[in-house]
């Protein structure tokens, strides 16, 4: 019989492609455009555009951006999330502790079937989003309902939320407060979330609500007044109408209007990744500067010790 622990945590972030290319770039996007949580158009409508036009398109296009932040390591999200995972693992000695992305590698279900056939018979399954969206969380929540069905004799809890949480709040605000400390206060600080359609939410989704929760508390933490900071979502693509503030043009509007030095904080994202460093890191900053003024990109939590203790914390609170 196993030795290992029978109390586990899998903590699972969106997924990445395995190399900067256009192939696995649209292997990457086929998986993940091909949710419908992701994207509900029927899929007798939607396949053959996403096949005939978008991956085509798209693939090289994205593996170029990929390939400007790729690290020695990979891909910026996996190797902050093994590092992230790594340090959790040490707060929480006498759990397992896996990883697992929710599209592409190492894949959710299997990582699940890994650890049951380890010995765990409770798991803790922690999606790395801080605020709860049927685009992410509930996508992670799918797949461990489809497996619990096949796997009654073993207990797991899916942690739907966290953008509000004391512990993470006060780890974002540390790590806010840590870069001020070094290069200085900004002007303003803009909290930039992913966006969504405007029509999910209109539908009952509270993604809005839990970033402006997470928003309002970090800068509560901070000790900020409400014209130090200001909301804004990022990553829109398509037609439709999606969440606003828009963030780019909101950051170009404050430029226009005087602001100087703007900071930038991205607290929807556990780790940096494609959308944090390419196009905020890299295309904000250098919009902003042609606007005349100054962008500085806070990165994520990361791997920090501060974050590590606040999800193992989160984990813990669950077990209880």
């Amino acid at each position: 019989m196993s030795d290992a622990p029978t109390t586990a945590l899998l903590a699972v972030n969106l997924g990445t492609p395995e190399t900067p290319t256009a192939p696995a770039v649209r292997r990457y996007l086929a998986e993940f455009l091909g949710d419908p949580r992701v994207v509900s158009i029927p899929p007798l409508l939607w396949k053959p555009l996403l096949y005939g036009l978008i991956l085509p398109l798209r693939g090289g296009r994205s593996a170029h951006k990929y390939a400007q932040v790729w690290m020695p390591e990979g891909s910026p999200l996996a190797v902050h999330t093994r590092r992230l995972v790594a340090n959790i693992a040490r707060e929480l000695p006498h759990w397992q502790v896996r990883e697992a992305m929710r599209y592409g590698q190492p894949a959710l279900q299997p990582a699940l079937d890994a650890l049951a056939a380890a010995g765990a018979r409770r798991i803790v399954v922690l999606p790395l989003y801080p605020q709860y969206s049927t685009t992410t969380t509930a996508s992670v929540e799918d797949k461990v309902q489809q497996w619990q069905a096949r796997h009654r004799d073993v207990q797991v809890h899916t942690i739907r939320d966290y953008a509000d949480d004391p512990q993470w709040v006060a780890a974002v605000a540390g790590s806010i407060r840590d870069y001020w400390q070094a290069h200085g206060r900004g002007d303003r600080l803009v909290f930039s979330f992913h966006g969504i359609p405007q029509r999910l939410a209109d539908a009952g989704d509270p993604y809005p609500q839990r970033c402006e929760a997470s928003a309002r508390a970090i800068a509560a933490a901070l000790e900020l007044g409400d014209g130090d900071w200001q909301l804004a979502y990022q990553s829109r693509f398509g037609r439709e109408r999606w969440l606003q503030p828009y963030a780019e043009p909101t950051l170009w509007a404050l430029a226009e209007g005087g602001v100087r030095t703007l900071d930038v904080v991205c607290p929807g994202f556990a780790t940096d990744c494609l959308e944090t460093l390419e196009e905020v890191a890299m295309g904000f900053t250098a919009t902003v500067a042609e606007r005349g003024a100054t962008m500085r990109y806070i990165p994520c939590l990361n791997d920090s010790p501060a974050h590590a203790r606040a999800l193992a914390a989160l984990a813990t609170a669950q077990d209880a």
